[in-house]
């Protein structure tokens, strides 16, 4: 007599079927598995601004640098408290990336210009100064919120004004420098501005000070 071969044939489209219903489960398995690890792993997530205002505000409108000038001032006020500039240079001939001062429409006059003076650098337009780059010599220092900051100020001392902005330093390797431990400051507490405020330390003590824009 000749064997019936449905039930073996029912019995291979089961197991068939088994199969590919196991397989579909680990398949999903493992997507969640990623999915899940991607959402935890802090690398791939969105970055979110906290830390950065967590940094302290550097506000100019209460810095008054050699205890007698604010960040901005009259030409005659730079000659009567710095001295006579030990060189000049235009700035359309350096290319910064922001200027200061600039016009309504957003040009720049083309007579803008950089004025040195002892190591420091501010920039002139006209009969406006303003301090681009402030160094901490043996003469120049900065009276802040009424606490001197100075070439013997040191990171403790930072600390106590900066605290967050401290813990966040770092090192960059500044031209014709090389390595200075800096720290970013904030320049308002609305974050307006594009750029922030750079301190720059040398063995440990304050060196100095760069009002930063970007490109």
């Amino acid at each position: 007599m000749k064997k019936s071969t449905l039930p073996i044939f029912s019995f291979l489209i089961v197991l068939f079927l088994l199969l590919q219903s196991c397989n579909n489960s680990k398949t999903n398995h493992l997507e969640t598995n990623k999915t899940t690890q991607s959402s935890s792993n802090p690398e791939k997530q969105p970055s979110t601004n906290k830390t950065t205002n967590q940094i302290e505000v550097f506000d100019a409108n209460k810095m008054l640098f050699n205890g007698k000038l604010g960040r901005y001032f009259s030409l005659k006020e730079f000659e009567l408290f710095f001295g006579k500039a030990d060189s000049t240079k235009l700035m359309s001939e350096e290319e910064p990336c922001a200027y200061i001062f600039e016009n309504p429409d957003g040009s720049k006059d083309l007579e803008d210009k950089y004025l040195y003076k002892n190591g420091s650098r501010f920039e002139n337009s006209k009969d406006k100064v303003a301090i681009d780059e402030f160094r901490f010599t043996k003469k120049n220092y900065l009276k802040y919120n009424n606490v001197i900051l100075n070439s013997h100020t040191t990171i403790k001392d930072l600390r106590k004004l900066f605290p967050n902005a401290v813990n966040a330093i770092d090192t960059l390797d500044v031209y014709g420098e090389g390595k200075l431990q800096v720290i970013q400051l904030r320049e308002d507490k609305n974050n307006i501005s594009d750029g922030h405020i750079k301190v720059f330390l040398k063995n440990g003590k304050l060196y100095f000070m760069h009002w930063w824009f970007p490109c």
